[in-house]
């Protein structure tokens, strides 16, 4: 298949492009997930010094949904070949995808992360609940039986054990697949678990409605949306000491010295407590390929190889040591089978 590419004339790759392949094309181009962004950087980089015949892919970020949205653009040179993700690709995505052209993808799971909730590294312990972060973030939520606009203002109204400080949390914005797990296992849950939804419900709103009212985020300054990747928050949180971000759980791991992490539902959020299912803020992290570009941009199909081999994603590979959640042996290897098999979506 290599060889195909440094040999072929200019008349095969002329031909190929007209097919709406990616022929003229050298270099892998992958986009997406910030989460997922140093787990396929450690892979490039490893992949470019073990085949010293393709070029390191380019890696690059701006979020699952932003990453998901360049993929369905098309096929061929000008559109990227992987779609880092953070969350499970839409049916919608998909659907957008066929309609511009791309009618096979490729799923791949790589394994799974955490989200974790955290402090400056001097400050207090902190034990939050769902119930807390959709009291102090949402919204609206219900006080006396009434849907109201947020007045909580600060972390100790919301529950007297946390801290006296005022709410300032720094969240995914909304085109991060990290967003998308938030809401669904903290904001939906809490909404749930407070009672809110009930009465959302019984104030006439359908489910569907319900739902949205639950996960909408106050816009008041107490919720900041962070559309950049994690460094961003750090930053945030380095500048406003009582400030709580939302990271992954790698990166936290990598930033321990500057940050607390809290635990949530009484668990400490590790690679351990996430392998059993202990932790209640886990996902499952994904990346897409375009079936069509395969044997046809050099060293995707082997990329994709090299990914997924136990050296990377194992339990004892440099991605496990980077803060990876390696799947099950038997997971691992149904991803392998599943690919090598050209299993599409």
């Amino acid at each position: 298949m290599t060889r195909y590419f440094l040999t072929a004339s200019a008349a095969a790759l002329a031909i190929a492009a007209s097919a709406g392949t990616a022929a003229a094309r050298d270099q892998i181009q992958i986009a997406g997930s910030s989460t997922v962004l140093p787990y396929a950087k450690i892979v490039a980089e490893n992949f470019g010094e073990t085949f010293t015949n393709f070029k390191t892919p380019v890696v690059e970020s701006g979020g699952s949904g932003a990453g998901i949205k360049e993929f369905c653009k098309g096929v061929g040179e000008n559109t990227i070949d992987i779609a880092n993700s953070s969350r499970k690709i839409k049916e919608d995505e998909v659907k957008s995808c066929a309609d511009a052209g791309v009618k096979e993808i490729q799923e791949v799971k790589i394994g799974y992360d955490g989200i974790v909730f955290a402090t400056d590294i001097n400050g207090p312990d902190w034990a939050l609940t769902p119930s807390d972060v959709y009291t102090a973030l949402a919204a609206q939520i219900v006080v006396d039986g009434k849907l109201v606009d947020n007045p909580n203002t600060k972390w100790n109204q919301v529950n007297p054990n946390l801290p006296d400080w005022d709410i300032a949390a720094y969240i995914p914005g909304e085109k991060h697949g990290t967003r998308e797990v938030f809401e669904e296992k903290l904001l939906s849950i809490g909404c749930k678990a407070t009672g809110a939804l009930d009465a959302i419900k019984a104030a006439g709103q359908d489910d569907k409605a319900a739902g949205k009212t639950c996960v909408a985020v106050r816009k008041d300054g107490k919720a900041v949306d962070i559309d950049g990747d994690y460094t961003e928050t750090l930053a945030r949180i380095a500048s406003n000491k009582t400030g709580v971000g939302v990271f992954g759980l790698s990166f936290y791991e990598n930033n321990a010295d500057k940050l607390k992490v809290a635990t949530v539902d009484g668990v400490t959020p590790s690679t351990e407590t996430i392998a059993k299912g202990e932790y209640p803020v886990s996902r499952p992290l994904y990346f897409y390929v375009k079936k069509a570009h395969l044997g046809v941009v050099p060293g995707l199909k082997e990329y994709v190889d090299f990914f997924l081999d136990d050296q990377m994603v194992g339990p004892d590979s440099p991605l496990a040591d980077y803060g990876l959640v390696a799947a099950p042996e038997a997971e691992r290897k149904e991803q392998r089978e599943a690919f090598d098999a050209g299993k599409t979506m």
